[in-house]
């Protein structure tokens, strides 16, 4: 078993998708080890994301990710991080595979509904910065 990260976006949170989000993750096999509701401060979001510092789009997306609540969660289950990325899909909805999250719940490259770690470096970061405790 291993575990990874995985957060639902303000855009989502704000139409009440969220639920629909957790539905299906928990249908594929992954199990909820911590879940939180809340609305990231903008330290902890240029935190989140440092690896953009001093890109062009940094600002915009930590406004974007300030903008509303979001759902942080940590998951565990068997391959989690290539499993989760498969059922995420692609980063832009318009290039995401039917079926994946990015395609029935993304509006565009920046409101793409949802973040899942990329591999277990990159969950244990993440995770350390949202669930510090």
């Amino acid at each position: 078993m291993t575990r990874t990260y995985f957060m639902i976006k303000p855009e989502v949170v704000r139409t009440g998708r969220f639920l629909e989000i957790l539905r299906q993750v928990v249908a594929n096999r992954f199990s909820i080890e911590r879940l939180e509701m809340r609305q990231l401060t903008p330290e902890v979001a240029k935190r989140f994301y440092a690896e953009h510092d001093g890109k062009g789009f940094f600002g915009d997306l930590v406004s974007y990710m300030t903008s509303g609540p979001v759902v942080c969660v940590q998951l565990a289950g068997e391959d989690a991080q290539k499993r989760l990325r498969d059922l995420v899909g692609a980063t832009n909805p318009t290039q995401a595979t039917v079926g994946t999250l990015r395609y029935m719940f993304g509006a565009s490259l920046q409101e793409n509904a949802v973040h899942a770690s990329d591999s277990p470096a990159a969950a244990e970061r993440e995770i350390g910065i949202i669930f510090p405790h």
